[in-house]
């Protein structure tokens, strides 16, 4: 027998071709099959009609005014509605049993931040000027500033603010313009399944709670500030991909080497949308605001990825694939009086880890009070001595 060499192994196919096949899309339309899939069958979504109906109010109308949304976040702002003792939930909504039950947004801002989002922004179509009423100095910004709806980053002659983008599932959407995004989140959702995210929101939001048990739960104004929270956030939208962020759904981006998600401003309002106004009053509230005071560039194709998941939910999400029209800034009297943010938190927490020494050490001192004279006035100096409420 003769010896014979082997066949030479196959040359590794040319580098042009590899980039070829690296760069073509997927032929699997994963949206088309949701129609025959078990798990993902509308029928078996338990939220449906969850929303418990509660109507807007004329703001004048109402006995006790509910705290409204969206307002001014600058940094420095505090609304004049006294909401007493409630406070907004300052832990991530996941450490208060929350999770995002939907996902939306709205032509321009509905909250506005001088400097970030303001009538000095701009867009395709301009931006939105501010109400006479809304004139105010602010102390963070330390000049009288007017409202508006846009960010600062719009530039016309800069190819990706105006070079049109082939969307291929969210509509009515437009390079260079100005969004903010809107994660709704409730801890009586049905967070962790198939049913979690809903449109309309509402059912996401109730879809584990009875009308009885929200009337017994909304007797303390606490209970739904601590269990029902939104993240807001704002983005223009570009036509670059170093822009592009894969995962929209699941709640605000936080990156803190791009200070996403690390300036918020914390405050208790209610829902928004072109149903309300100055005179016409959310009585869905008061819930949580968290929002973004920072604008951010994102590219269209993070949103097209966006709405290309929201498809592919149980729930039929394709009324939320639009941006959606923004109730006008809210008016100083209607903004609850509770904002924070991270620097007040910090202080807080320092003023208090100052007291606690003192207060401990209040009870050594209970004994020589008890050997004094029982007078008013010794009663009264220990109270003070021992930082104690008389």
């Amino acid at each position: 027998k003769k010896n014979t060499a082997p066949p030479p192994p196959p040359a590794p196919p040319a580098a042009d071709t590899m980039s070829a096949v690296a760069a073509a899309p997927s032929t699997t339309d994963f949206v088309a099959l949701k129609e025959n899939s078990i798990f993902l069958d509308y029928r078996d979504n338990v939220c449906a009609g969850a929303q418990l109906a509660v109507a807007n109010k004329l703001c004048a109308d109402l006995e006790v005014p509910t705290p409204q949304a969206g307002g001014n976040v600058t940094k420095g702002y505090v609304g004049d509605l006294d909401v007493g003792s409630l406070k907004p939930h300052t832990d991530t909504y996941f450490q208060g049993d929350m999770c995002p039950v939907n996902v939306h947004w709205h032509l321009g801002t509905e909250h506005y931040s001088y400097g970030q989002y303001d009538e000095n922004g701009n867009g395709p179509h301009g931006t939105a000027e501010r109400p006479e009423w809304a004139n105010r100095d602010l102390a963070a910004a330390g000049e009288k500033v007017r409202g508006g709806f846009h960010c600062h980053h719009y530039d016309e002659k800069e190819e990706k603010f105006t070079k049109p983008y082939d969307w291929k599932y969210c509509t009515n959407m437009e390079v260079g313009e100005t969004y903010e995004v809107h994660w709704p989140h409730s801890s009586v959702g049905d967070c962790g399944t198939v049913n979690q995210y809903q449109t309309p929101f509402y059912d996401g939001v109730f879809c584990n709670l009875s009308m009885e048990q929200f009337a017994a739960i909304a007797a303390d104004p606490q209970n739904i500030a601590s269990n029902v929270g939104v993240h807001g956030q704002v983005f223009t939208v570009v036509n670059d991909e170093q822009y592009f962020y894969p995962d929209m759904m699941r709640g605000m981006i936080i990156d803190k080497q791009r200070n996403m998600g690390t300036d918020i401003h914390y405050y208790t309002g209610s829902t928004t949308g072109t149903s309300r106004s100055n005179e016409m009053c959310s009585q869905y509230a008061p819930i949580t605001w968290q929002v973004d005071r920072q604008c951010h560039m994102i590219s269209a194709s993070s949103f097209d990825k966006l709405c290309h998941d929201m498809l592919l939910q149980r729930d039929d999400m394709k009324d939320d694939l639009y941006p959606h029209g923004s109730r006008e800034l809210v008016m100083d009297s209607l903004v609850a009086n509770n904002a924070a943010d991270a620097e007040s938190l910090a202080a807080a927490a320092a003023a208090a880890a100052a007291e606690a020494p003192a207060a401990e050490a209040a009870p050594e001192e209970a004994p020589a009070a008890e050997e004094a004279p029982a007078t008013e006035e010794v009663a009264t100096e220990v109270a003070r001595n021992g930082n104690l409420r008389a």
